[in-house]
């Protein structure tokens, strides 16, 4: 699995904890924007067959900008993992 995949993948999952926390929806007119990436560290290549699972924890939100600690990983070892920021925005 290439590595901007897995990166797309836990911004997915860091705006879906961003909308749960905020007992949101996409349809309150609402939207998540990826801002960006940082301290991004590949461990391992993710190949197919492999089972892939995130994790994201709130680091801190202010004015509306939020910052998510993100974890990949397959079978307990780490594959990836970064600090990924988000935009809460108003569509």
């Amino acid at each position: 699995m290439p590595g901007v995949l897995i990166i797309e993948a836990m911004a997915q999952a860091a705006g879906i904890l961003g909308f749960k926390t905020m007992d949101k929806k996409p349809e309150d007119g609402s939207i998540y924007y990826f801002v960006g990436a940082d301290n991004t560290r590949f461990k391992r290549p993710v190949v197919p067959g492999d089972r892939l699972q995130l994790e994201a924890k709130i680091v801190a939100e202010k004015r509306g900008i939020w910052k998510f600690e993100c974890r990949a990983t397959v079978e307990g070892q780490l594959a990836c993992s970064a600090t990924i920021l988000c935009a809460d925005r108003k569509i």
